[in-house]
Order: structure tokens, then C-alpha cells, then sequence
């Protein structure tokens, strides 16, 4: 249920009525208003605020101010006069219509405004595409007008050099009939008889002519061009690479270290694989393993015992119990820091813990908790008993065993 928000204030003159709702610490953006000309709701959850006007409004010039911390309405009256009050009374099923009414106005009003801004958008997107479509034209029509003004100077250039090929051909046509004719071969005999001076003249003609036929040979004759390239292929050889990426020198050191752990890491695989080459079929089991390595421990031979384990741990590493025994065997043979790594390493085997592995917690915590004893690791030993002690609350040795390691840290403080 909203709560009904009743510390508003309102005024009003002739034509005007103004409505101050406090938003009691709502932000402005939670607030929502539905106003028709006879119904006004402010929501800004959890608080509404809702009101039945006395008389009619013009909601299409009414406003309304949102802001620091208040919403002020300020609604045109339809008719010029003094309401008596700002709530109007009538029936549920009277507002009930109301509120429907108000609801389906601001639905329509919603979907104009949807119809409105999609043909909005739709209008820019037409004219987006019309002026994109006049700039193409224009770029295009541009494009045109250069390809045609670069045929035309093409052509032009064309034209010229034709006109020139064309009098070139007539004057040495001309010049071929001229000494058919014999004209320019008598014509250095008259000019040597009667004036030295015109001979260079008609030499120069003889001369000219014969150079130009001598152009147009040359130009015939097709020039020397180089031999092709000869194709070959060149080998290209890369630096071998475990990593798929390319070299950087800022990696190399990484890169080196990971290498370096990797070959250890294969150094151990292999020995280990050494080691379980003898081990026949039945002896390759761990399960096998753990058993052999359980009566070991029952006949007191710690150390065959230890060594089965190892094996066992080898060919799985995913058994908490083989921890735990092993951690066993190494309080019997006073290796108390080996015993509290597989017993640590036995406790992360057995998470998360449920009921099922309790007993195997109880062992692992009791054992760490002695090795940590035997070390004088007294604060810590109690820990682990407090937490055996959880598991098996009912268990009296383990209580005992638990009050002694308190007298033990209580007398040293």
C-alpha cells in the first residue's frame, strides 16, 4: 500500500490554482504525473499523492516544476471562479471511472507521442537519404564534367597531332615530286655559275630533307628494350617458437621461467614414471597401495608404510585419506612439519565439509593439532582439537585431550 501523502498546500486567484507537493527525499527522476481536466496523481513511490479537482482544468496549459525536493502544479481553471475547496467528493465508483479514464487519456497521449516521433524520424531519415542521394548527384554530375572536359582536351590534342602527321606527309610528298623532276638536283649547278651566295640555300633544302626522311627512319626502327627479370623464390626461414605468439622482449623472462617449470616439471613426471615401472599390475592400484600401506602401519614399519603412500599419492593425488595416513606415519616417525603439510593438504582435500567426510576431518585435525603440540605450538594445537571437538562434540578423550592443551596454555601465561 502507498503511502497517502496529505502536507501538501495549495492556492488559488480567479483563473489559477497552484498545488506544492513535498517529495519527502525522492529524486526526481522516480516521480511520475498523470493529470487530466479533472484529475491530478503524483507517484513517487512509496508516497502518492491524488486528487478529484473541485472544477475543471485546462491540462494543456497547466506546467508543472519539479525540483529540489518539491512539485508545484500550476493549472489553468476552465472558468473564472473561486472553488470552495481543492477536492471534489463523490463515490468509489465514481473515482474508480476517473482513474480509468485518466489512465487510457495518458495511454493515447503516449501513443500519439510514439506516432509522432517515429514519423519524425522517419521525415529525418527521407531527408537524410534525399540529401545524401543531391550530394551523390552532384559529386556524380561533377565527375562527368570533368571526364567529358578531359575527352574533349584528349580529342583536341588528337586533332592537332593528325593535322601535323598530315602536313608533314604533304611536304615530303612534295619534296619526293620535286626531285623526280629533277629540279633540285640542276638547281645547285645554276645557283654555283651565277651566285655563290644562293648555294647554301638550296644545300640547306637537300639537307633538310634528307634529315627528316632520316627522323622517320629512326623513329621506324623499334628500340632495344631490356630483358625481362628473372622470377625466382626466396626461402624464408623463422626461429622456432613454443608460444603461438611473436617475440617481445619485455615477455622473454616469462616466458623462460615458464619454460623452466615446465621441464621440471616433466624431470619429475618422468622419475615418478621410473619409479612405478617395477610395480607390477595389482601394485599400480592405489586403493591397493593404501592397504598394503595401512598393515604396514598396524605392524609398526612406518617407514614401508610411508613409502606406499607416496605411491598411492603419485598415481592419485585426490585422496584426502592418503594424506592423513601418511601424516600419520610421519608422528610416528617424529617428522611433525611433514605431518602438518599432509594433514593441511588432507583438509583442503575435504571441503566443502558435510557429513560425509567428518571422520576424516576428526583424524586430520587431531593429527595436525598433535604435531602441533609436540612442536609447543600450543594455541594453535588448540585450534585443531576445538575443531575436532565440533565435529564429534561427544567424544570424552577428545574433550580431555582438549581441556589438558588449554591447562597446558593457561600455565605458561
Amino acid at each position: 500500500m502507498p503511502l497517502i501523502v496529505r502536507d501538501h498546500t495549495w492556492t488559488q486567484n480567479q483563473n489559477t490554482v497552484y498545488i506544492s507537493v513535498p517529495l519527502k527525499g525522492v529524486k526526481t527522476a522516480n516521480v511520475h504525473v498523470i493529470c487530466t481536466d479533472e484529475y491530478l496523481k503524483v507517484s513517487f513511490p512509496p508516497f502518492l499523492f491524488e486528487v478529484f479537482l473541485f472544477g475543471p482544468i485546462n491540462e494543456e496549459k497547466s506546467e508543472a516544476k519539479i525540483g529540489n525536493g518539491v512539485a508545484v502544479f500550476t493549472l489553468q481553471k476552465r472558468r473564472d471562479e473561486l472553488w470552495e475547496q481543492l477536492f471534489t467528493n463523490i463515490d468509489k465508483d465514481k473515482q474508480k471511472q476517473i482513474r480509468e479514464q485518466a489512465i487510457l487519456k495518458v495511454q493515447e497521449k503516449e501513443a500519439e507521442k510514439s506516432k509522432a516521433k517515429a514519423a519524425r524520424i522517419q521525415q529525418e531519415k527521407k531527408y537524410a537519404l534525399e540529401t545524401m542521394m543531391k550530394l551523390e548527384n552532384e559529386e556524380r554530375d561533377r565527375i562527368q564534367k570533368m571526364k567529358n572536359e578531359e575527352c574533349a582536351r584528349a580529342t583536341a590534342e588528337m586533332d592537332f597531332w593528325r593535322e601535323t602527321q598530315r602536313k608533314t606527309a604533304e611536304e615530303n610528298e612534295n619534296q619526293q615530286k620535286l626531285r623526280g623532276t629533277g629540279i633540285l638536283d640542276n638547281q645547285p649547278v645554276c645557283q654555283k655559275t651565277e651566285c655563290a651566295n644562293a648555294t647554301p640555300a638550296v644545300t640547306v633544302l637537300h639537307n633538310t630533307g634528307n634529315t627528316t626522311s632520316g627522323q622517320i627512319s629512326k623513329k621506324q626502327k623499334p628500340k632495344d628494350l631490356p630483358a625481362p627479370r628473372s622470377a625466382g623464390c626466396i626461402k624464408i626461414n623463422f626461429t622456432p617458437r613454443v608460444f603461438p605468439t611473436a617475440l617481445r622482449e619485455s615477455r622473454i623472462p616469462e616466458e623462460e621461467e615458464w619454460l623452466k617449470k615446465q621441464a621440471e616439471a616433466r624431470r619429475a613426471v618422468d622419475t615418478d614414471l621410473a619409479e612405478l615401472d617395477d610395480l607390477k599390475e595389482e601394485e599400480r592400484n592405489p586403493d591397493w597401495l593404501k592397504e598394503k600401506g595401512d598393515k604396514l602401519f598396524m605392524a609398526g614399519n612406518y617407514q614401508a608404510a610411508v613409502n606406499a603412500y607416496n605411491l598411492a599419492i603419485k598415481l592419485n593425488r585426490k585422496i584426502p585419506a592418503l594424506f592423513s595416513n601418511r601424516a600419520a606415519c610421519h608422528l610416528k616417525l617424529r617428522n611433525l612439519h611433514k605431518a602438518i603439510e599432509d594433514s593441511s593438504q588432507a583438509l583442503e582435500l575435504l571441503t566443502p565439509a558435510v557429513a560425509a567426510n567428518a571422520p576424516g576431518r576428526l583424524k586430520a585435525h587431531v593429527r595436525r593439532g598433535t604435531a602441533f603440540c609436540e612442536l609447543e605450538l600450543y594455541v594453535e594445537g588448540l585450534t585443531d582439537y576445538q575443531a575436532a571437538l565440533r565435529i564429534d562434540p561427544h567424544n570424552e578423550a577428545l574433550r580431555a585431550d582438549t581441556d589438558k592443551i588449554r591447562e597446558i596454555i593457561q600455565g605458561t601465561t
